[in-house]
């Protein structure tokens, strides 16, 4: 992190796919209002038996007439909802302008399509001889790489990269290391919609870690991080687009730049369960403060984790106010949007770029009764700030935490 400023990552673009709303536009507006759209979840394949998984799905969407049909045809869902959410970025970034070969992508996320995967083996089960081939590409990690690169032209690099929780915002710094590195000259990071089944949610049900059994028969009031009535995440669809390019290369090509990404850092905790680590999320912030050369008084706002569990919230708020951050404004977009999984740490970087463009916070859902009082939560709506300098934080199952500081495009840098 020693490069000059014009060396230094920028966010050119940025594309967005959730439910409370589709595209940069709605889902600022929804995030904004605090809107959510949680209930029993009806996708096929979500449920089975007497559970009733709550979640919150996508709205139906159709496909632009821009993209191939016939890759749009042989996509799943989460390979759709990548093409499209791309789109939106690619657009933003004006990714036309850059040759095809200096283009790189980083998928984050692995074993993505498991619904549909589980619906293709029960309806083929006994009748193996009809398999769909595609079967064969969509089980693999890299056919969002392919699905991607085929329909954008990409052919600079493509890779997966798995960090459950923390996959969307490890491929944002890998994409960024990417950048840096000069490996090419812009790289998309595609947090990717992971595709859950009734058999993940019933074992993330079995783990303790996916609620609600208090609010069944109250889907809206579930999900709610933070909150002394928390009882495990929330499922969101959720598919989030980063794109990261160098800001000599943006200022060159006229482009605005979202926010400059000042410094990241990735920790392990050498713990293959899901249990949190204090020391983990505490070594990961100071590493990632220490890279953006900025002390933690220079942060005016977190992004949290802040998934609902019930020993992760309280883990991350110990590390957050150890760290010296607990003076900074922090809400929580799961409690908006849902857990996108491995799509949430891209979702909430770009919850932080819109609000520090909208100059405005979003509220907390849900937080009636926070676990720590004494910290300055946005709770009931939205309220004007300034952001110069951000924190967002992703955690994931297997030990990763990672960190990403943002600073604001018009803010000085040191």
């Amino acid at each position: 992190m020693n490069s000059t400023r014009q060396d230094r990552p920028v966010v050119t673009g940025i594309g967005i796919s959730t439910a409370v709303g589709m595209g940069i536009p709605a889902f600022t507006a929804a995030l904004l209002r605090g809107d959510h759209a949680f209930g029993i979840m009806a996708r096929d394949g979500r449920q089975r038996g007497e559970t009733r998984f709550i979640g919150a799905e996508l709205p139906d969407f159709d496909m632009p007439d821009d993209l191939s049909r016939k890759l749009w045809r042989t996509a799943t869902l989460s390979g759709k909802t990548a093409l499209i959410t791309l789109r939106e970025a690619w657009r933003d970034a004006r990714l036309d302008e850059i040759g095809p070969d200096r283009i790189g992508l980083v998928i984050g996320g692995s074993n993505v399509q498991q619904r549909e995967l589980v619906l293709t083996q029960t309806a083929y089960a006994d009748r193996l001889a009809f398999l769909r081939p595609t079967y064969a590409l969509n089980f693999l990690d890299s056919d969002i790489c392919g699905l991607c690169t085929q329909q954008f032209g990409i052919r600079g690099f493509a890779q997966t990269v798995g960090g459950a929780s923390a996959s969307g915002q490890l491929a944002i710094i890998r994409a960024a290391e990417a950048v840096a590195s000069g490996l090419v000259d812009a790289c998309i990071a595609v947090g990717a919609l992971m595709d859950c089944s009734y058999f993940e949610c019933a074992g993330f049900r079995a783990l303790g870690a996916m609620g609600s059994e208090r609010f069944a028969n109250d889907p809206d009031r579930a999900c709610r991080p933070f909150d002394r009535l928390r009882d495990g995440f929330i499922y969101g669809e959720a598919c989030g687009v980063v794109v990261i390019e160098r800001a000599a290369s943006a200022e060159a090509r006229g482009v605005r730049p979202h926010a400059h990404l000042a410094g990241w850092a990735v920790t392990m905790d050498a713990n293959r369960n899901p249990d949190p680590s204090f020391d983990g999320e505490l070594r990961v912030i100071r590493q990632a403060l220490e890279g953006a050369r900025l002390a933690p008084s220079d942060i005016d706002y977190v992004n949290p984790h802040g998934t609902g569990s019930t020993i992760g919230d309280e883990t991350e708020l110990a590390a957050l106010t150890t760290a010296g951050l607990g003076h900074a404004p922090l809400n929580t977009t799961k409690s908006v949007t849902g857990h996108g999984l491995t799509a949430a740490g891209a979702v909430e970087v770009i919850a932080t770029l819109v609000q520090m463009d909208a100059g405005r916070l979003h509220p907390c859902r849900n937080l009636e009764d926070p676990i720590r009082p004494d910290l300055a939560w946005v709770r009931d709506g939205a309220r004007p700030h300034d952001m110069r300098h951000a924190l967002s934080l992703s955690m994931g199952f297997g030990g990763i935490n990672t960190a990403l500081v943002m600073r604001h495009a018009e803010a000085g840098a040191r």
